[in-house]
């Protein structure tokens, strides 16, 4: 009898993925959410220029295997060359094809407890072994992440800035303070996913050239392509040309292409989507404020709401939310699970939220 032969490195992962999509979880309750406020979607929508774009895309042919029109105006945008510009199919895609580049099985990576899972599950795919530091005050820790990686001898060190799920941040100088210590032989994945929606002075004034390390963008946020699946990646030559021995030369699809052009050149309508964000947090903060909580202070399109007690009564907050028909999510690791996280809505999406957290409060504390 024939048998599926899986590696043994397959074999013993577990058949999961890192999130749960709203879609599943509408299909297993049988009704649609009333606000889909967990994903961290840009509900605000991409430019126009993008949506026009992708609509008269020519999808009989494949995409550009080198995504030359994108890069050049992606370099044009930060003032570098596009040698130092991978195109991939968002941050997601490109995690996996720098672990396959770089982590072997039984190569050490460090991260911090508690951040973004999706890299993890790239991590335990090509059989790496995962080193973590707690947070320090909500946010990821420099310091702490880098005396580890010294310690294991790390191929990567993951940091977000700012941080998915807290929505914390550093100012560009602390970070590059923070880089004279990180190991030799490192290199630091920064994840920059929501870059467009932090404060100016965020981003580290950093040569793409520097080796040490690679910043990883997306159009899925503050550019409201979470759906085309695009992002890049910004690093030295070296490193963007060892890309193109593992990544699949054509997993970008042309109209996704297209779509994140338009956008890049469409700067007006990413300045609009950033007043939007600004407004929603302010409104998920009142909102909270007004139930007895306090809202961490964001530089995402989300805000992290501590619900004033332990993880177990947060997740009861967001069972009860979600059971009224609000799509929302909740850090996984203590003490940060303390909290639900929020993502930026229209004032419509707000109201919804805002009448049925008091109720979820309620059921949570008579539970």
């Amino acid at each position: 009898m024939t048998h599926i032969r899986l590696t043994p490195l397959a074999e013993s992962l577990p058949a999961n993925v890192p999130f749960v999509g709203p879609e599943a979880q509408e299909r297993a309750s049988g009704r649609p959410f009333k606000a889909r406020l967990g994903a961290n979607e840009n509900i605000f929508g991409p430019s126009p220029r993008a949506i026009a774009a992708m609509a008269e895309t020519e999808m009989w042919k494949y995409g550009d295997s080198e995504s030359v029109e994108l890069r050049a105006a992606l370099a044009e945008l930060h003032g570098i060359r596009p040698e130092n510009i991978i195109v991939g199919e968002g941050i997601d895609g490109l995690l996996g094809y720098l672990v396959r580049l770089l982590v072997g099985e039984g190569d050490a990576v460090v991260t911090s407890e508690g951040a973004y899972p999706t890299f993890n599950y790239h991590v335990a795919g090509f059989g790496g072994v995962l080193h973590k530091v707690p947070y320090r005050d909500d946010h990821e820790d420099p310091a702490a992440l880098f005396a580890k990686a010294a310690e294991v001898d790390a191929k990567i060190v993951y940091l977000a800035n700012p941080d998915n799920p807290m929505g914390t941040w550093y100012e560009s100088t602390v970070l590059e303070r923070a880089l004279d210590d990180l190991p030799q032989g490192s290199l630091l994945l920064l994840d920059e996913a929501y870059l467009e929606c932090a404060p100016e002075g965020t981003a580290p004034e950093l040569s793409a050239d520097d080796p040490r390390v690679i910043r990883m963008r997306t159009f899925s946020k503050a550019y409201g392509l979470a759906g085309a699946r695009i992002g890049y990646a910004i690093a030295a030559p070296e490193l963007i040309t060892a890309f193109h021995k593992v990544r699949n030369h054509f997993g970008l699809n042309r109209a996704a292409q297209a779509g994140a052009l338009a956008a890049v050149q469409d700067q007006d309508h990413l300045r609009h989507v950033q007043s939007e964000i600004a407004a929603a947090r302010g409104r998920i903060t009142e909102i909270a404020a007004e139930n007895g909580l306090s809202a961490l202070p964001s530089a995402a399109n989300f805000v992290a709401i501590d619900c004033g007690q332990d993880g177990a009564f947060a997740k009861a907050v967001l069972e009860a939310l979600v059971a009224r028909g609000i799509f929302v999510r909740m850090p996984f690791a203590a003490p940060q699970n303390r909290c639900i996280r929020v993502s930026c809505g229209r004032p419509e999406d707000l109201d919804h939220f805002a009448a049925a957290l008091p109720e979820a409060l309620a059921e949570a504390r008579g539970a």
